[in-house]
């Protein structure tokens, strides 16, 4: 049962993401260009996830246990660090060149769309360095 609420909420979102159009590079890419031809469809995009996400998330914060009753796994630094700031310009400056974030990114892919897959190769490639980087630090 928990595989298949997974799979009616990935699928959820990622429609999500086909009917608003934030699979489409140049939709991001115009919400971006904040001194050319703006388009602001993506901030209407955000703050209604927003809005869809705030009492459940309020709800979950006060129980610290999700619907199904399981422990909620949320953050609990508030600290802004120096990985946090690399982590945040390379994510920005990624999203920024392709167009894509993780999401979009593998709804489009699943379109065999080239840029996608591109995308998503690179996005594993440095998921897989991090990683590597991340484990000789802590060791």
């Amino acid at each position: 049962m928990r595989g298949l609420i997974a799979l009616a909420s990935g699928l959820l979102f990622g429609f999500g993401l086909l009917i608003s159009g934030m699979a489409n590079p140049a939709k991001v890419l115009g919400f971006l260009d904040l001194a050319g031809a703006w388009d602001p469809s993506l901030a209407l995009v955000m703050a209604g996830a927003i809005g869809v996400a705030f009492l459940p998330m309020q709800w979950v914060q006060r129980r610290g246990t999700t619907l199904r009753g399981e422990q909620a796994q949320l953050p609990t630094s508030r600290t802004i660090d120096r990985r946090l700031v690399i982590g945040s310009l390379l994510f920005g400056a990624g999203w920024g060149v392709a167009g894509f974030c993780p999401g979009p990114g593998l709804v489009a892919a699943s379109a065999l769309i080239p840029q996608a897959l591109l995308f998503v190769a690179a996005m594993l490639l440095g998921m897989w360095l991090f990683a590597q980087y991340d484990r000789r630090v802590k060791a």
